[in-house]
């Protein structure tokens, strides 16, 4: 049975700004979740099964790497035993501005990144070594930790098929909305209120997010909302009015044609487009 809500799970805690560990050799099958507060960079090296990535099954061929902002949602299902490194770190691992490189390749990166490692990368050595520095923690063994994770981002951005607009880095006033979006969303719906807290107008937050992604802020946070109103769909066992109410919609019948008119599907098509019945 699904869950009537999606746990966001914090790895981290409040104290640790990073970690790398390996992954659990079990076969599972993991709940619905998403990450606050944190990156995940993976690699299975080994293991067969699926992986979501919110609304979308991937079937895993490993080796593979894969790339979550915070926010994310995803959950595993293995049908064999999975092998790899697990790494998680904080915006705050970074210094803006002597982690510049590194900072930057955080900001072009999409949300979510699956991709095959092929024979011409091999990425094992690089997670085994910064295990190795993570473990030991002598001097100056941050720099060679960011130095890896820089280089593991790098090439996890070249082996990767992206829209052009990942290939310029996302400034300032519009990476700090993208960031903000999955943190206060559904209680912030509309343009207005998120320029309000980034201190700015809804026209300076609209022209910045249009000059650096080709989309004003409006058109991310619908895009947002339906994201989430899938994820409820899909992943819980939530009614239509339910999800309506958990998006901050007063009427689930405005809820029902917002969502058509966006996918051509009523909420419940669109669930049974997935899931049968």
């Amino acid at each position: 049975m699904k869950a009537t809500q999606i746990p966001a799970k914090n790895k981290l805690g409040s104290h640790l700004h990073f970690k790398i560990s390996k992954f659990k050799e079990q076969i599972k099958k993991t709940r619905p979740h998403t990450h606050e507060g944190y990156y995940e960079l993976i690699y299975l090296h080994e293991g067969e099964g699926f992986h979501w990535l919110d609304t979308e099954r991937h079937r895993i061929y490993a080796p593979e790497l894969y790339y979550l902002a915070p926010g994310s949602l995803h959950c595993w299902q293995f049908t064999s035993i999975p092998k790899g490194f697990v790494v998680m770190f904080t915006a705050d691992f970074m210094d803006p501005i002597q982690d510049v490189h590194l900072t930057e390749l955080l900001q072009v990166s999409p949300t979510q990144v699956q991709a095959r490692t092929g024979t011409a990368f091999q990425p094992y050595p690089i997670f085994e070594a910064m295990q190795q520095e993570y473990q030991r923690l002598q001097p100056f063994s941050t720099p060679v930790i960011k130095g890896y994770l820089q280089a593991l981002l790098g090439k996890l951005l070249q082996i990767s098929k992206e829209r052009e607009v990942h290939s310029t880095p996302v400034a300032g006033l519009t990476a700090r909305f993208l960031s903000l979006l999955p943190q206060k969303s559904p209680d912030f719906t509309t343009a207005k209120a998120y320029a309000r807290h980034l201190g700015v107008s809804p026209q300076r937050l609209n022209a910045a997010c249009r000059q650096h992604t080709g989309q004003s802020a409006s058109k991310h946070i619908t895009v947002h909302r339906l994201l989430e109103a899938k994820r409820y769909l899909l992943h819980t066992d939530q009614t239509v009015s339910e999800v309506a109410y958990t998006l901050r919609y007063n009427d689930p019948s405005y809820f029902v044609k917002f969502f058509k008119k966006h996918t051509g599907l009523t909420p419940v098509q669109f669930r049974q487009s997935y899931l049968g019945g």
